[in-house]
């Protein structure tokens, strides 16, 4: 065989082996570009995925009912998983575990960010508090500030009501903090933060408002107190409040700012708001307390470093306390922090603080959170 005759054999053994993998790679491209997920009917959501090489595909979710530590999806001849799950109109995260590895689903542009990582997202439409109403929208920015207190740039979420752009009102402020493991998109993507507000608004039965949602993690997890320094609460009063009523058309007064956060949010809002006290009239706590107020004979805690010891000065100031419009609390029945919320709560009535607290149905999830919202909001500002 000549050389030429060896090359051009060469070379089309070559284009023909990887125009093949060419030829299947499009086709199933093509394959999963016609594939439906997630497909949303009334009661019930299908999650597919195409991966034919996959050995095992378990969906996972912390709020789909029934899900667990995941399901298994099942896969049909073409390579496609599937399962359908049922679900209440809401908005849930999920992702697929693809032999050991998480992903996002493919054919799902809508995700939720957490601290560590992204969700896809699927809204089951039928709740109008929650749901897109065509009415007039506020808008909900992505802030990059610098924080002095941290040296370093940090990020939170702003929501201003129907019509700021356009006017010159000032409006109160609701500082809105989320949980453990989230961040300062949460509340607004999986939280529903902006739509719950527009909708509460322009049915009059909230007051126009400015949101600001903060990102509570500043390093390693932790909730401050006692000798530790706490980085968000620094963070918090020393610059993010600061920003928002330099920037911002905000009231500045106490009784124009409300906070309120959910698990590791209503701790930080406890952290702050009470030390700080006669800077805010509202005070939220979703699913949460004093953390540490529960006694562990494990681990016993050095003198004097309770919450109410520490805040001795304050609980026992009734001027501040009279300036304290709103101190309301919501827990699940079924929350791992429901002891936690009940000692905290008797905590405060017994310094004479007027707390109001309500214990429903429900556990840890966003399920119950953006209902205490929808309670929360039209009670700030009247």
């Amino acid at each position: 065989m000549t050389s030429r005759r060896f090359l051009i054999l060469l070379a089309s053994t070559v284009f023909g082996a990887f125009g093949g993998m060419e030829y299947a790679a499009s086709a199933q491209f093509q394959r999963g570009s016609r594939i439906n997920s997630p497909e949303v009917k009334e009661g019930n959501v299908t999650f597919r995925i195409l991966a034919p090489n996959a050995e095992r595909v378990t969906l996972s979710g912390p709020d789909l009912p029934g899900i667990g530590r995941g399901v298994e999806m099942t896969k049909n001849d073409e390579g496609v998983w599937e399962v359908t799950m049922d679900a209440a109109p809401g908005y849930y995260r999920y992702n697929f575990n693809v032999d050991g590895v998480s992903v996002i689903d493919p054919r799902n542009s809508a995700t939720s960010e957490s601290n560590s990582n992204t969700w896809s997202l699927v809204g089951v439409p039928g709740a109008k508090w929650m749901d897109t109403q065509d009415v007039p929208r506020g808008a909900v920015s992505e802030i990059t500030y610098f924080s002095s207190s941290l040296d370093r740039f940090r990020r939170m979420h702003v929501y201003t009501p129907p019509g700021y752009q356009k006017g010159e009102d000032t409006f109160p402020v609701f500082y809105l903090l989320h949980g453990a493991g989230d961040c300062d998109d949460s509340w607004s993507s999986v939280g529903r933060a902006g739509f719950i507000l527009d909708n509460l608004i322009i049915s009059g039965k909230a007051k126009p408002m400015i949101v600001v949602m903060t990102a509570g993690h500043t390093g390693s997890f932790g909730f401050g107190g006692g000798s530790r320094r706490d980085e968000f609460a620094e963070d918090f009063v020393n610059d993010v409040i600061p920003y928002i009523e330099t920037n911002y058309r905000a009231k500045t007064d106490r009784a124009s700012r409300a906070m309120a956060g959910l698990s590791m949010g209503g701790g930080q809002t406890l952290n702050i708001g009470i030390p700080h006290l006669e800077k805010f009239a509202y005070l939220g706590v979703f699913s949460s307390g004093v953390f540490g107020i529960i006694p562990n004979p494990n681990r016993p805690s050095p003198a004097g470093s309770s919450f109410a010891e520490r805040h001795k000065d304050i609980l026992e100031n009734d001027e501040l306390k009279k300036g304290l419009k709103l101190f309301w609390f919501a827990t699940g029945k079924d929350d791992f922090l429901v002891e936690t919320s009940r000692a905290t709560v008797s905590m405060f009535k017994e310094n004479d603080f007027e707390v109001e607290y309500e214990e429903g149905e429900g556990a840890h999830t966003w399920i119950v959170w953006r209902q205490y919202l929808v309670e929360f909001a039209p009670r700030l500002f009247q």
